[in-house]
């Protein structure tokens, strides 16, 4: 089924557009959260947030591109459960280990969780990953926005683990002169 006819499922309120999304985009959403919770339990019970969510926002809201809709919505409900989970301690998964290479080139006095969410920081965001050559940004993309670990990247990159953290620390680089020049620093 393709996607516009899901979101018209979703229009007249047919409950067999949960059943089209979960044939379409389960194992997609479930990725994104297992990537984010490193918890199998955890990442179902965010998909099923997620079509909740995708059930109360649409309508009104009438989606182009619907998996991206519906992954931006799993990454912020798997986010959210992922500082609940470790807002007494931190460490071990592959989400804080990311977001903890990205901090050091977030601003200072910042929340990683709520700048990501900016508008502007976001456009600001966009812009950079558009200038990258495709590589780079696949490689950025999977570990920032799909939280894979190093050994995965490389693995369907097709190169070494060191390939891919040097890659990547030359990207974050990158993108701190990017967020300087755009007084974000």
């Amino acid at each position: 089924m393709d996607d516009e006819a899901i979101v018209d499922l979703y229009w007249a309120r047919d409950q067999q557009a949960i059943d089209a999304t979960d044939q379409k985009y389960g194992p997609y959403l479930h990725k994104i959260a297992d990537n984010v919770l490193a918890s199998d339990e955890d990442a179902s019970e965010c998909v099923n947030d997620t079509y909740l969510a995708a059930w109360n926002a649409i309508p009104p809201t009438r989606p182009t591109f619907l998996q991206a809709f519906l992954g931006k919505i799993t990454r912020h409900i798997s986010l959210d459960r992922l500082r609940k989970r470790t807002a007494q301690r931190r460490g071990g998964g592959e989400a804080e280990l990311a977001l903890d290479e990205l901090a050091e080139w977030i601003p200072s006095g910042r929340d990683v969780f709520d700048d990501v969410a900016a508008k502007e920081l976001t456009q600001t965001l966009n812009h950079f990953l558009e200038a990258l050559p495709e590589w780079d940004r696949d490689l950025f993309m999977k570990r920032y926005w799909y939280m894979d670990s190093i050994a995965a990247i490389a693995e369907t990159m097709g190169t070494t683990q060191a390939a891919v953290k040097s890659a990547l620390y030359r990207t974050r680089k990158k993108l701190a002169k990017h967020l300087k020049q755009g007084g974000w620093l």
